[in-house]
């Protein structure tokens, strides 16, 4: 059985035609055909029905179709720490993170560490908190940010970085941004905008608002945090975000303020598997991540 044959029977099982794989592979459809022959011949059992010009996995191709993938993932990744232990400093972190950290924090940790290690690669990605959590466990990613930080369990390590306060988003011509700070209970006659039902966002805001005592109006909801200011600054409603998210500048025709009563905080971090040994090259990142964090956190009014 050859590495090959494993990577041309995915390619064909994903797609469903052999053409398109031999396509996609730059190979010709006749080494896609042959190569999934002698695969079949070998384990003594067909792994495909041919219907039409497409081919369908039989329940045993489904069931080698797993073991398969995961097969390759595990190869991949072992030729990659092969390469990063060669040289640390060129290795490519697969990276996810939400679109709460997207416009601050994760673009100001890679380009620091980028001055630092500029040989090293990142791909990135951008997905939903169970996503991420997910694609970390199934090692579709080397780690991810997130915030709030999830518990530790047998398949994730977590690294807090930091705590940062919740704040509400105002339109500018509310009455209520004639207040130094607001009690969270101020709030509770206003139409909030927030994240859909689902996201970890929408859950940290309507958690807090029952907190203090109420349900939240929800009459609008975005799916991404320019979404949500916008809404906002229209004067559609009023929105709680993370403090990390207003860190730039205030959206226009909006006002950023401080909640005290109760004050409503989140986790910030890193989250990263138990089931395997970090590579080089992320081991550096998640080491530079701690130090830089440690060192900004008196500066810029987060606590660990």
């Amino acid at each position: 059985m050859e590495l090959r044959q494993l990577r041309y029977f995915v390619e064909v099982a994903e797609r469903e035609h052999i053409s398109e794989a031999a396509e996609h592979l730059h190979v010709a459809q006749s080494a896609v055909s042959r190569q999934i022959a002698n695969l079949e011949e070998e384990l003594g059992t067909p792994l495909f029905e041919r219907i039409g010009r497409n081919v369908k996995l039989t329940p045993i191709g489904k069931l080698f179709l797993e073991h398969c993938v995961t097969a390759l993932k595990a190869i991949d990744f072992a030729a990659k720490q092969v390469e990063e232990y060669l040289d640390p400093a060129r290795g490519t972190i697969k990276v996810g993170f939400p679109t709460s950290l997207a416009s601050y924090v994760l673009p100001t940790v890679i380009s620091t560490f980028k001055k630092e290690y500029p040989d090293v690669s990142f791909h990135l990605r951008q997905g939903s908190y169970r996503y991420l959590i997910d694609a970390v466990k199934n090692r579709d990613l080397n780690l991810a940010f997130l915030g709030p930080v999830p518990n530790k369990d047998e398949s994730i390590n977590t690294m807090i970085l930091f705590s940062e306060k919740i704040h509400a988003l105002l339109p500018a011509s509310h009455p209520l941004t004639e207040k130094e700070v607001l009690n969270l209970a101020d709030l509770r006659k206003e139409n909030f905008v927030l994240f859909p039902e689902g996201y970890i966002l929408n859950k940290v805001a309507v958690d807090a608002c029952k907190s203090a005592g109420f349900v939240p109006n929800v009459t609008s909801e975005g799916e991404d945090m320019d979404a949500l200011k916008g809404l906002v600054a229209a004067g559609i409603g009023i929105t709680l975000l993370p403090e990390s998210s207003l860190s730039d500048i205030t959206p226009r025709l909006t006002v950023k303020m401080k909640i005290e009563n109760p004050s409503i905080t989140r986790t910030v971090g890193v989250i990263y598997p138990t089931n395997r040994e970090l590579g080089p090259s992320e081991k550096v990142f998640l080491d530079f991540v701690s130090t830089f964090f440690s060192r900004i956190n008196q500066f810029n009014g987060y606590s660990v």
